[in-house]
């Protein structure tokens, strides 16, 4: 029997699920994908992508992508308990982030909700197989947490090689766009709308004339954000999710998909990252300062109730859609996240301010505080977030705007 077979009869149970997925992971992080190991993850992206993407593909294989989707579209139809134990292992095992995440777990999901048949018919195998790959096209210079300002357009057109829509615009912060093949715009498709009415959820190939991508290099030196150019690209007629005028609705279900199981992996990896930070402190001596000695500390306890409120935002998923307990989760990972760089410079002392080798040769804890900053912007800002638990769970009345 291979490997995936006895992972798939030994999953009656979660426990059985849990061990043959770190199995799996024992038997197959070897070899060349050995040196993936620990590589990438925010602020780290351009670690060892070509491997990381091989083992991607050598995951699909294995039927170890997209396991919590539905078996009828190449899932394993995993319950929450089950995606649970296996992004838990997956960090345990120190395994290589993952390259597909905006595919498998923002983009697939919607299309399963949302999408047509023939959209499902045609993204879902690749996205499931490791093979193509997307990026996010919401954010704008002009519509960045407020996203109902986007101003990109998309006009439909009848013209050579049928009907289709041309979009122009820009967006920016757009993670991994160098890399993807792909990806979901959100665009105006109504001239004359406004705010959150009018607008298109489109599916546009990034390898085509008419788009244009620049890095934006960061504090950290690296580009994982990217500002994107669409200068008449085409999408296909049928590739758009929802009908027009609908963006926003399915915009919005993306966002819900973005706060999801994934967050316990997370938490397991801000574990072993404060466990790395208390042996330096006590390799360098920082350790013996009682106030560093609080605040590791106050930092272990917080990571713990953090993997409370992500198994509370869970019991949500469980039920339906997410709910504002998500954005509850999000504020709290991404101010734990920012403070723990704060506090691994304190650790490291005067020498965390040097660079480790010309000419910006960053060790990991300078690179945490610098890519830091961004936990409380990016996948929806802290106010937005506060918005969010204003209006959904204190009934506070909706921004006028919208």
């Amino acid at each position: 029997m291979s490997t995936a077979d006895s992972a798939r009869a030994d999953a009656d149970t979660v426990d059985g699920f849990r061990r043959a997925f770190r199995s799996w992971l024992e038997e197959n992080l070897t070899g060349a994908f050995a040196d993936a190991r620990g590589k990438g993850g925010p602020g780290r992206d351009h670690e060892a992508f070509a491997l990381r993407r091989s083992w991607e593909r050598h995951l699909a294989a294995a039927g170890w992508t997209c396991i919590g989707w539905p078996t009828e579209y190449g899932g394993r139809g995993a319950d929450i308990e089950r995606q649970v134990a296996f992004h838990e292992e997956y960090a345990l095992a120190d395994a290589p982030a993952r390259v597909n995440h905006i595919g498998e777990e923002l983009l697939g999901p919607t299309l399963i909700a949302l999408g047509t048949p023939e959209q499902r018919r045609r993204f879902l195998p690749p996205i499931r197989r490791g093979e193509e790959l997307w990026c996010q096209g919401y954010s704008e210079p002009g519509a960045g947490s407020d996203l109902a300002a986007v101003s990109t357009r998309a006009e439909w057109r009848d013209g050579p090689g049928g009907p289709h829509w041309r979009i122009h615009g820009q967006k920016v912060w757009t993670s991994h766009a160098r890399e993807a093949d792909w990806c979901f715009v959100l665009a105006r498709t109504d001239p004359a709308s406004t705010r959150r009415h009018g607008l298109g959820y489109l599916l546009v190939p990034l390898r085509q004339a008419g788009v244009e991508i620049r890095p934006i290099t960061q504090l950290t030196g690296t580009s994982e954000f990217n500002e994107v150019f669409f200068d008449g690209a085409r999408a296909e007629a049928d590739h758009i999710v929802g009908a027009p005028g609908e963006g926003w609705r399915v915009a919005m279900a993306t966002l819900g998909f973005e706060r999801d199981v994934s967050t316990l992996g997370r938490q397991v990896g801000y574990e072993r990252e404060l466990r790395a930070l208390v042996e330096l402190a006590r390799a360098n001596g920082a350790a013996r300062d009682p106030l560093l000695r609080d605040r590791l500390t106050r930092a272990w306890i917080d990571v713990r109730a953090m993997r409370a409120t992500a198994l509370r935002t869970m019991a949500g998923l469980s039920e339906g859609a997410p709910g504002p307990e998500a954005s509850i989760s999000k504020i709290h990972w991404a101010r734990w996240h920012r403070r723990l760089g704060e506090l691994a410079m304190d650790v490291a002392g005067p020498g965390g301010v040097l660079a480790s080798g010309p000419p910006y040769d960053l060790d990991r804890w300078q690179r945490l505080f610098l890519f830091s900053r961004a936990d409380t912007i990016y996948a929806g800002t802290d106010e937005v977030q506060r918005d969010i638990i204003a209006e959904r769970v204190l009934g506070l009345p909706r921004d006028r705007r919208a």
